[in-house]
């Protein structure tokens, strides 16, 4: 401290001159979502998958058996391949993936809400786990506008290592190498919630009202992990189970009618079942000719709705016997789908607003 700073400058409050100007006193609201590549070709996703891919949290095979198969195999066949996936739904306009745009249009739609509620008090902002923004970035981009409060919201309804926890990670990893760390809270998961069962149930009722047919079977789709993820401990399995069990609840379907399902498995371990494609093929050769899928575990639209639920398994349903197939869309940025997010985040920053 200057020498020349008087006692009575102190009690006053007065910065030394040589003090460094640091701004304070504000809240930073950070949405967190599971990321995309920042391009279509080759090498934008290899990098995208690479960093995806290496994530302990979502591969857990031991590091010497892993490596030789994620470099000379995966990240040597699939990035051609899954590629062409995203360029079918890539948002050309903006060049980006469609799960960015939402994202984006999400945290935008939250900071107008906020700014009506406590003025320039607090800042919205958005970043991805794999690829950009990055989480670290984003975090000093809001210490930087004087947040030294930060809630953290993972998008993901239903709690799983694979998704919320590491997305805490990497923000507490940037934590561990700031000196002055902002006070942080995260949201926890909200599978449960009646506002966010309210919101499917309605978003999804609107999408049936505009169809042409009506679907003799609704397939509710998670994303799927292996089933030892479950036997240690993670309660994903759980959480998707009771989602389902809500809505149902709240349609007033029999299990017959409003089935559940988890996709996107990967390698040869065995994974949640039952898995959505072997379902939907089941379904067409029994007979159904009519079906809807949905995918509440996702808060906004990306490849796995948008090519795998409404391309490929449309695709499976189809050659299999099956004649009307609609994808009933996420919640994204749509009326139903803010309400749950500005629920989850005023609920959460009470005691700080």
């Amino acid at each position: 401290m200057n020498e020349t700073v008087k006692l009575a400058d102190l009690r006053q409050g007065v910065r030394p001159v040589d003090h460094p100007a640091i701004k304070t006193g504000r809240i930073g609201v950070l949405l967190l979502n599971l990321g995309t590549p920042e391009g279509t070709s080759y090498w934008p996703m290899r990098r995208y998958l690479k960093e995806f891919l290496s994530d302990r949290r979502v591969i857990e095979t031991p590091r010497l058996l892993w490596w030789p198969i994620l470099n000379l195999i995966i990240l040597t066949k699939r990035p051609g391949p899954k590629g062409r996936d995203y360029a079918s739904i890539w948002n050309n306009e903006r060049d980006e993936g469609p799960l960015k745009t939402i994202t984006r249009a999400q945290a935008e739609d939250l900071a107008d809400h906020l700014r009506g509620i406590a003025g320039d008090k607090v800042t919205v902002d958005w970043a991805m786990r794999y690829g950009k923004p990055e989480i670290r970035s984003r975090i000093q981009a809001l210490l930087d506008q004087g947040c030294d409060r930060i809630l953290l919201v993972p998008l993901y309804p239903q709690y799983a290592a694979a998704t919320s926890a590491t997305a805490c990670d990497h923000a507490f990893r940037a934590l561990m190498e700031m000196r002055w760390q902002p006070t942080v809270r995260v949201s926890p998961p909200y599978h449960d919630d009646p506002v966010y069962i309210d919101a499917v149930v309605n978003s999804m009722k609107q999408s049936l009202e505009k169809l042409t047919f009506e679907p003799e079977v609704i397939l509710v789709s998670f994303h799927g992990v292996p089933k030892e993820y479950l036997l240690k401990g993670d309660p994903y399995h759980c959480q998707c189970v009771k989602t389902w069990r809500l809505m149902r609840e709240k349609f007033g379907w029999s299990a017959d009618k409003f089935r559940m399902s988890f996709q996107s498995r990967f390698g040869k371990a065995e994974w949640l079942q039952p898995y959505t494609d072997k379902t939907v093929q089941a379904l067409a050769e029994s007979g159904v000719k009519r079906m809807a899928v949905v995918a509440p575990g996702f808060s906004a639209d990306c490849l796995e709705t948008l090519e795998e639920l409404d391309v490929e398994n449309r695709e499976i349903f189809m050659h299999h016997g099956g004649e009307q197939f609609a994808y009933l869309p996420c919640l994204n940025d749509s009326q139903d789908g803010m309400q749950v997010i500005r629920h989850v985040v005023e609920r959460e920053l009470q005691g700080w607003l």
